[in-house]
């Protein structure tokens, strides 16, 4: 007959496979922190640290799977979870997440990073293309409808203009109401766009011999290390804590799981629809926020694989 658990601590933590993004949280020495925000499926911990990440989430298979995460397959979890409420004290460090009565201890590593390998120039056009036509059917629009912040945003972006970009990006951080803001989940669209496919076009047009392509990625990516380095500074201040870390998470490249299986058909990898339904179906507004940063990083490369400076001398 088993022993009974004398107390939650007796027994043992559930396994969870969490964030490369989250190791050196996890690895470091124990930390306070506090449940920042409590759902069915997921809770998200502020930790008490001066460094990024300072959000971490405990989720179970079917919810959102954000760079900040850490998957626990345990049924158990989401019994547990409903106990949770927001304010409750928790630690994390030494590879253990321990909040109320619940454990999880990180026996396993995922990427949130997609790796793409390269991507022409005519197939990104066909997947934006299409990708555009899916927003537009979409019943929810982006949260910030009628406000000029994001018009000016693309506009800048897609024209190549890089210190009018960086203002209206910092402009639109913390623009918008909810635990993230619609301002944010733009940006975070737009700067794994950047990078993420920004590279991969790159790669595509080494691979095919096509310079002008080759430059638009390579200015892509350098452009999302602008305005990662000027909007991840004003995150800290004037944002949410956990908009903050998804916008940190973003300038590295590492996107949700929704808006990489995204980005893997843009890139070919798989059928679009199916994907961009699940991002779109995100939150409130915040899948056609991403959907939008998205679509506008796609545009700003297709722009300089164009010949855009060309074509502006």
């Amino acid at each position: 007959m088993p022993r009974p658990w004398r107390s939650d601590r007796d027994r043992p933590p559930l396994a969870g496979a969490a964030s490369l993004g989250l190791r050196p949280l996890l690895d470091g020495p124990r930390r306070p922190g506090r449940v920042l925000a409590a759902f069915p499926s997921a809770v998200y911990v502020e930790v008490r640290t001066g460094r990024e990440p300072r959000v971490l989430g405990l989720v179970i298979p079917e919810a959102v799977r954000l760079p900040n995460a850490v998957v626990v397959t345990a049924p158990e979890l989401r019994a547990q979870l409903a106990s949770v409420q927001v304010g409750t004290e928790a630690s994390v460090g030494d590879g253990v997440v321990e909040l109320g009565g619940v454990r999880v201890r990180a026996r396993r590593w995922w990427d949130p990073a997609p790796v793409l390998g390269p991507v022409s120039r005519i197939g990104l056009e066909r997947g934006v293309a299409a990708l555009q036509r899916l927003l537009d059917r979409c019943p929810r629009h982006h949260g910030l409808t009628g406000h000029p912040a994001p018009g000016n945003l693309a506009t800048a972006c897609v024209a190549g203009d890089l210190a009018g970009t960086v203002d209206a990006a910092e402009r639109i951080v913390g623009l918008g109401p909810g635990l993230t803001p619609s301002g944010d989940d733009m940006l975070a669209g737009l700067l794994v766009a950047l990078r993420v496919l920004g590279g991969a076009v790159a790669e595509g047009a080494d691979t095919a011999g096509g310079r002008g392509g080759e430059a638009a990625g390579e200015e892509a990516v350098w452009l999302a290390g602008w305005l990662g380095a000027a909007v991840t500074p004003y995150a800290d201040t004037r944002t949410t804590t956990l908009a903050a870390t998804l916008l940190h998470c973003a300038a590295q490249g590492r996107p949700s799981a929704e808006m990489a299986a995204v980005l893997r058909a843009l890139a070919g990898h798989e059928p679009l629809e199916p994907a961009a339904t699940r991002l779109l179906a995100t939150g409130h507004t915040s899948g056609a926020d991403l959907t939008w940063g998205l679509l506008t990083g796609c545009l700003s490369i297709l722009g300089g694989a164009r010949g855009r400076r060309r074509e502006s001398a």
